[in-house]
């Protein structure tokens, strides 16, 4: 193998290193607010924070007589949660 095709296999290797797919996941809390995140954050444990895999909204929110009281919020930049409709930074 040429020392140029080993340089280009170890460029590649490093590309697919960086580039994985983000780890979002779905927040819901006892409020009944509920929103995607890409960056895990602790909440305070008055929230009773839930958290769902990122297809969980698809598989489970059709039932709507189960999650009828929930409220799906819009994704949001920054550290914090919703509560009835406002975002709170913490």
């Amino acid at each position: 193998m040429t020392t140029g095709a080993i340089a280009s296999l170890v460029g590649i290797g490093g590309l697919a290193a960086t580039t994985t797919a983000a780890d979002a996941r779905v927040v819901c809390n006892r409020y009944g607010d509920c929103w995607r995140e890409t960056v895990r954050y602790d909440y305070p444990s008055a929230l009773g924070v839930r958290f769902y895999d990122d297809n969980w909204r698809h598989r489970y929110w059709r039932d709507r007589d189960r999650y009828r009281s929930w409220r799906w919020r819009a994704d949001h930049q920054g550290r914090g949660y919703w509560r009835n409709g406002i975002w709170i930074t913490f």
